[in-house]
């Protein structure tokens, strides 16, 4: 869904990663991945129930950053072995589908905002 497995930055500091945390984070990572699913969510209501289509673009913004938040999250839980290749795909696949379905709300507000100017 997101290229930032392709940043040299980010490769270096998923090795980091990878290298530092003890076994019993799961639950800690677990906690952290729950929270990013959570906030999708919240901020696409959150940014509905504003006032106007900038500030739902925004929180719909916001949201796809908790995506690629959460991408990332998966990406480690599956290198650190608590989650199943399996079950990595899934939530993957997951993530790719409601990653396209922002295109959609973006697409509108972003035609809303050439009719108003």
């Amino acid at each position: 869904m997101t290229d930032f497995k392709q940043l040299k930055v980010w490769q270096k500091a998923h090795d980091l990663t990878l290298a530092v945390p003890p076994r019993e984070e799961l639950y800690g990572l677990t906690s952290q991945m729950r929270r990013s699913a959570i906030s999708i969510g919240s901020n696409i209501a959150d940014g509905r129930g504003r006032n106007g289509d900038p500030a739902f673009q925004r929180f719909i913004w916001i949201a796809m950053g908790l995506m690629a938040e959460l991408e990332y999250q998966l990406l480690l839980s599956r290198d650190v072995e608590y989650l199943k290749p399996k079950n990595y795909e899934e939530l993957l696949r997951s993530i790719s589908e409601v990653g396209r379905m922002f295109a959609a709300p973006r697409l509108k507000v972003k035609a809303a905002s050439v009719v108003t100017k």
